[in-house]
């Protein structure tokens, strides 16, 4: 029997190459945050998918509302007086789509439900260096929460938190997905639409210049491939 692994599947391509990785040497037990996102049942249904397509059962599948994030607002992802930017690849802001500390949230629920479930790993698909530079999807932000982690669960708990692709670069997440035999054609990374892929969003762009750098063809539909 394998050992039991959370892992968090927003439904993107690096989660789902994430669930990939986990799989091979965990029974996978997935949790999704709905926050009122601009994407929000498009990504349920991508992880939906990508739950099946792996065989969870029901009661290791968790979606957690998070309504209170769309509540606090400053992204233009939940607050719908904001306009979701087309990408600038170049710029080193911090995008106006970055969802204030969304990434503690989401893993103090994954670190819940673990410590639960007697898991003794939560896996996040998070990537710092081909990324949109959220400050929250670094490798010193992990390592300051695994601290937490420790110090805030029983003494007898031992959850580590896992990041394995978190200094990859996209393209190389792509390689890696279709060398697991990764379900990527199941994901979603859109922030604006549900039906096709807009293709200009910063979340689009980096997906397409990854799968064209890796010399494969994105099998989601999109409405614009120019970037």
């Amino acid at each position: 029997m394998k050992d039991l692994a959370v892992v968090l599947l927003s439904g993107g391509l690096d989660s789902c190459v994430t669930a990939a990785l986990a799989a091979q040497s965990h029974q996978l037990a997935l949790l999704h945050l709905d926050y009122r996102q601009t994407t929000q049942e498009r990504e349920r249904l991508a992880f939906s998918k990508i739950a099946d397509h792996y065989q969870v059962p029901q009661d290791l599948r968790l979606i957690v509302q998070a309504d209170y994030l769309a509540q606090i607002g400053g992204s233009a992802l939940t607050d719908r007086e904001l306009d979701i930017p087309d990408a600038d690849l170049e710029s080193d802001e911090v995008p106006i789509t970055y969802v204030p500390f969304r990434n503690a949230h989401l893993l103090s629920l994954g670190v819940s439900w673990a410590e639960v479930l007697k898991a003794g790993s939560v896996y996040v698909g998070a990537v710092e260096e081909d990324s949109s530079g959220y400050p929250d999807c670094t490798q010193a932000f992990f390592d300051g929460f695994s601290r937490v982690v420790s110090e805030g669960t029983r003494p007898e708990t031992n959850i580590e938190v896992v990041t394995p692709v978190i200094n990859m670069k996209k393209s190389q997440i792509v390689q890696l997905g279709y060398e697991l035999e990764a379900p990527v054609n199941l994901s979603w990374s859109c922030y604006r639409r549900e039906d096709r892929a807009c293709g200009t969003c910063d979340s689009c762009a980096l997906r397409l210049r990854a799968f064209e750098e890796a010399g494969r063809h994105d099998p989601i539909p999109y409405l614009n491939r120019s970037i």
